[in-house]
């Protein structure tokens, strides 16, 4: 379902970060325009099947959530093969695009609308909607007025009611209290049965054990190891402890 083939991203950043019209003109006028070129990803390759769960872990800079980005075509590839079979549905920031001032009931059809659906698709699984989030009594009243959790229980419910052969998920089983953990676990373990692909970018290394079969670790944007998830996130463990022995050894270390 998921083929990347030596895939390749760069960026470039400015030498001197400008915040007005003023200051661009100085730095051009003084010839301080420059740029470097900043790979965030290098020569990554991997394939996930229907039916897969994978996870990606990696510290912050990795490439991870530039991988994430790409599968979900926000971004596109400097050079390289991507490519993404059947529906794709992203959860990144759950709540995105819900307007305040609306009615959950309102939000529910305009989301579902930006994901692809028709009004009479909505309806017809507007109930089992409201009823995964379990918020049947507000959804008349204006967003504004719901809690952060609520908002994220009623944006995860509509994603995954979208019914995607795809489902990417970036960082949201971390939000939301341990009854809405259970619910995204249990239904997601309901897609993999279906035979649907789920990818995870994660710093949780729990959450990618419990879901994923296998994982992936990048390290500065190259795939440092793609193998089982309780093999990979033991040896991430292992190095992350290793990186903090040797700073706790370093010139500045503090007296034992």
């Amino acid at each position: 379902m998921i083929e990347v083939q030596h895939l390749w991203k760069q960026y470039r950043r400015p030498h001197l970060k400008v915040t007005s019209l003023k200051e661009a003109v100085v730095a051009f006028l003084r010839g301080q325009t420059g740029y470097t070129d900043f790979w965030a990803l290098e020569d990554v390759s991997l394939a996930v099947r229907p039916g897969e769960a994978v996870g990606v872990i990696g510290a912050n800079g990795s490439g991870k959530s530039t991988l994430f980005a790409i599968l979900a075509r926000v971004l596109h590839p400097t050079k390289g093969l991507v490519r993404v079979e059947g529906k794709v549905c992203a959860l990144l920031e759950l709540g995105t695009g819900f307007h305040p001032e609306l009615s959950g009931r309102d939000n529910v059809y305009l989301n579902a609308s930006i994901l692809g659906l028709s009004h009479e698709e909505t309806a017809a699984r507007y109930d089992s909607i409201v009823g995964f989030a379990e918020l049947a009594e507000v959804m008349d009243a204006p967003v504004k007025t719901y809690s952060t959790g609520m908002i994220v229980r009623l944006g995860f419910s509509i994603a995954v009611h979208m019914d995607p052969e795809v489902l990417l998920i970036d960082e949201v089983l971390a939000v939301g209290d341990e009854h809405f953990q259970h619910q995204c676990f249990a239904r997601l373990r309901q897609f993999k049965q279906a035979g649907k692909t789920i990818f995870v970018v994660s710093h949780d290394l729990g959450t990618v054990e419990r879901l994923c079969e296998r994982a992936i670790w990048l390290e500065r944007g190259r795939v440092q190891m793609d193998d089982e998830s309780k093999k990979v996130a033991a040896a991430y463990r292992a190095a992350v402890a290793e990186q903090e022995r040797a700073r706790g050894s370093g010139p500045h270390a503090p007296a034992g």
